[in-house]
């Protein structure tokens, strides 16, 4: 039996009435919701509740799933201990998307399990679920910082899971939508937030899970949302199939966003396969871009695919330009995949002949040297976007009024530690963000004293 139904539920722990001692009437609306959704559960009787949540176990590379047979949690961080609960796993259907997940060379599993109590996100669903039915197993899902399409993916991987043991299950995807709606909110006021709740709430309401599929990263951080990795989830295990989508609730009273969605199963649908069709878009757009790569991107991907299929350098081809055959620079090689970063690595100086070699030996470091990320795949490369900076010699200033994060690069460095920033990212709007974000990089804490250098870049894509 496939899933059965899926919801979309915030978590805000000032919803539980021990803890919000009042003010919880707040979000009355969101309240009532909740309720409506566990008297829907309690009617449909499933076997199991599959939870994902933002505040499970998360890794960037890998999707974990909370292994043992039972866990248990309570509410004692927000001061209301008695708040308690315990849960037993569906070990089954665990072991059915481990299984299904190494068969197919997926990440996910139950490796790595750090905590064995039970994570809020996961928790203010169970306090509503368990007043008004208790016969279920739980399977509890991390998120990760892979991308939304492998989270998409995740999701079909689940269904599928579900499908081979029979289980009659409900999928709750936890999360929080923007919170950054009000001035007063937790981290402010930003323009993305209102828009990302209109949008996500828009995609949802109407079952449109395709549209989750084309959210920038850099837009969902802007907004500071939590949950659309966790909805895309969801909208993975309902892939090709109509869906009756509702909405309950909407709110942004705390700063914060709120939304509850019923979603029903109502049949198959093979024009609603949404990952297909994003792949396929995405295909096209990719083979556009490769119709115009420059000699200096097409000497980066030529050297990835080779290293990455063959394990091997290619050689310095005749189509090189002259400046890439007598030029000496530090060059970065950045690759992408589905909007999320994949690996980057690069020369502040020049360390090689030119400017070719130095593109050969740092495409090979990024591809697969990266220490935030696994070496890429073979089955990946079609979908790597790359591109190739080629640095200006640094220049010492004196203080970051001479820095414009759009134009320079920045290396900030304090005694042997350094860390550096390309210009003109995503996500970076200001100098203050740029040097903060180096410094991490760097090692380099807000105590020590820094020196500053700038350099521009000519980007290649």
């Amino acid at each position: 039996m496939p899933v059965i139904a899926a919801y979309m539920v915030p978590h805000p722990p000032m919803i539980i009435p021990q803890i919000g001692h009042g003010s919880e009437k707040q979000i009355t609306k969101t309240v009532l919701a909740y309720q409506q959704v566990a008297d829907e559960i309690a009617q449909l009787k499933p076997e199991t509740v599959i939870i994902s949540s933002p505040h499970a176990v998360m890794y960037s590379d890998y999707f974990h799933v909370s292994p043992g047979e039972t866990a248990s949690g309570s509410f004692r961080r927000f001061n209301a201990p008695e708040v308690s609960f315990r849960v037993e796993y569906d070990t089954a259907l665990v072991r059915s998307i481990c299984s299904l997940a190494d068969a197919a060379g997926f990440p996910a599993g139950t490796l790595g399990e750090k905590d064995r109590n039970l994570d809020h996100g996961t928790m203010v669903p169970l306090f509503f679920l368990d007043q008004k039915y208790r016969d279920y197993r739980l399977v509890r899902i991390g998120l990760s910082g892979l991308s939304l399409a492998d989270h998409y993916a995740f999701g079909q991987l689940i269904r599928q899971a579900v499908d081979q043991t029979g289980r009659k299950t409900v999928y709750i995807a936890s999360g929080d939508l923007s919170h950054r709606l009000q001035p007063y909110g937790p981290y402010g006021f930003a323009a993305e937030g209102p828009e990302y709740d209109r949008r996500i709430m828009e995609a949802c309401s109407n079952g449109a899970f395709g549209d989750m599929l084309e959210f920038d990263e850099a837009f969902c951080e802007k907004a500071a949302e939590c949950g659309h990795r966790s909805f895309v989830i969801m909208a993975g295990v309902l892939d090709g199939m109509n869906v009756e989508a509702k909405q309950l609730s909407h709110q942004d009273i705390t700063g914060v966003g709120y939304g509850v969605c019923t979603f029903h199963p109502a049949g198959e649908s093979p024009g609603r396969r949404f990952l297909e069709l994003y792949r396929k878009k995405q295909d096209e757009r990719l083979q556009r871009l490769r119709e115009k790569e420059d000699p200096f991107v097409r000497l980066a991907r030529l050297t990835v695919e080779a290293w990455v299929r063959d394990g091997k350098k290619p050689g310095i081809p005749d189509w090189a330009t002259a400046e890439m055959l007598h030029g000496r620079a530090g060059v970065f090689v950045s690759i992408h995949e589905e909007g999320k970063l994949r690996g980057c690595i690069g020369t502040i100086l020049p360390a090689c002949r030119n400017i070719a070699e130095e593109i050969i030996s740092n495409a090979v470091s990024a591809s697969t040297r990266d220490p935030r990320f696994s070496p890429v795949r073979p089955d990946e490369l079609k979908r790597l976007e790359i591109h190739v900076d080629v640095l200006t010699e640094p220049e010492r200033i004196r203080s970051r009024d001479e820095l414009d994060a759009k134009r320079y690069g920045v290396i900030v460095s304090s005694g042997h530690k350094r860390g550096l920033l390309l210009p003109d990212l995503d996500g970076v709007d200001t100098v203050d963000q740029q040097i903060s974000i180096a410094m991490k990089k760097g090692g380099i804490s807000e105590r020590d004293s820094i020196t500053l250098e700038r350099f521009e870049v000519v980007r290649h894509t």
